[in-house]
C-alpha cells in the first residue's frame, strides 16, 4: 500500500472527511482491520485566506509548497491538496516536490467523462468559478463548464467562507444552493460539481434530483485506487 500526503487544513472541517472517506475506501477494499497510510500536513487557514483575498498566489503557493515538501520527506509517495481553490497554485506547489500530485479537477472531470457529462454546472468559492485554473482543466476534458450569475457566484461564496468553514450549517443557506442548482439545471445543465469540499455539509443527493458530483469524494476515492494501484 503506498503511503497518502494530505495537505488540509482549508479547512479543516472539510479534511476530516477526506480521512474518514479514505479510511473507510481501505477497509472497504481491504476488509479486516486494513486502513490507509496517511501523512497529514493541516496548514493555518486565516492567513492563507488573507493571502486569496489580497491576491497575493505566490505566497500561498509557498506555504503550500512547504507542506508538500514536508509530507515528500516524511514518505508520501503522492499527495492530494485537500481544497478545490487553492489548485489555483497547483503547478509551482507540483514543482516544488518529486512525488506526484493527485488533482482535483482531473479527478473530477475523468468522472464525468466516464458518466458521458457533456455540460456541467460548477459551484465553488469565487476564484474557483471565474477564474480560469478550474474550469479550463475540466474543459480540457470536452466538457462545457457553467457558472451561476454573479450575484449568485458571491452568494455561494459567501456562505463557503463565512459559514461552512466555520462549521455553521444553516437551513436558509441550503435552499440559496438549491435555488441556483435549479437555475443551472434550467440552463441546460445536465449534472452540477460541487466544487469546494465544503458544500458536501450543505448539500447532498437526496436534495436534489439532478447529479451532484461531490469532488470530496471523487478525490478521496481516486486517492485510495493509486494508494492499492501497483
Amino acid at each position: 500500500m503506498k503511503t497518502i500526503g494530505l495537505i488540509g487544513g482549508m479547512g479543516w472541517e472539510s479534511t476530516q472527511f477526506y480521512y474518514r472517506q479514505i479510511n473507510e475506501g481501505i477497509r472497504s477494499r481491504l476488509g479486516g482491520l486494513h486502513s490507509a497510510q496517511i501523512l497529514l500536513y493541516s496548514v493555518d487557514f486565516d492567513p492563507i485566506e488573507k493571502l486569496q483575498n489580497a491576491g497575493d498566489w505566490d505566497a500561498a503557493a509557498e506555504i503550500l509548497s512547504s507542506a508538500a515538501q514536508s509530507l515528500e520527506a516524511g514518505g508520501a509517495d503522492f499527495f492530494l491538496i485537500c481544497t478545490n481553490t487553492l489548485h489555483r497554485v497547483a503547478e509551482p506547489i507540483k514543482a516544488s516536490v518529486k512525488i506526484p500530485l493527485l488533482h482535483i479537477a482531473d479527478a473530477t472531470a475523468k468522472v464525468l467523462l466516464t458518466d458521458g457529462i457533456e455540460k456541467i454546472g460548477l459551484l465553488g468559492s469565487a476564484f474557483t468559478m471565474e477564474q480560469a485554473f478550474y474550469r479550463d482543466r475540466v474543459s480540457d476534458f470536452s466538457i462545457e463548464v457553467i457558472v451561476p450569475e454573479g450575484p449568485q457566484r458571491r452568494q455561494v461564496h459567501d456562505i463557503i467562507y463565512q459559514e461552512l468553514c466555520l462549521g455553521q450549517v444553516l437551513a436558509s443557506s441550503k435552499q440559496v444552493y438549491l435555488n441556483i442548482i435549479k437555475d443551472l439545471q434550467q440552463a441546460g445543465c445536465e449534472a452540477i460539481i460541487l466544487g469546494c469540499t465544503e458544500i458536501c455539509m450543505l448539500v447532498d443527493q437526496q436534495d436534489t434530483d439532478i447529479k451532484l458530483y461531490d469532488t470530496t469524494a471523487i478525490h478521496a476515492q481516486q486517492a485510495v485506487d493509486r494508494a492499492l494501484s501497483d
